[in-house]
């Protein structure tokens, strides 16, 4: 077996980009999620919806 310790450097490790690579991935992706959602943030729905009211009321009511 080779016991000797490797004489690379640290970033010529595969090992060593899967780390670092799986959480860098997911900031990216949260940073351009945020991003998307302070620029197109949806439109404020009226407060009243009537045919939303309806049915609910019409779903909750006894037979």
């Amino acid at each position: 077996m080779n016991d000797k310790p490797s004489s690379q450097p640290w970033w010529r490790h595969g090992m060593v980009w899967l780390v670092i690579g799986g959480p860098a991935v997911v900031v990216i992706a949260c940073i351009a999620t945020l991003v998307i959602a302070v620029t197109h943030p949806d439109p404020v729905l009226p407060t009243l919806q009537t045919p939303a009211l309806k049915a609910r009321n019409l779903g909750a009511s006894p037979p």
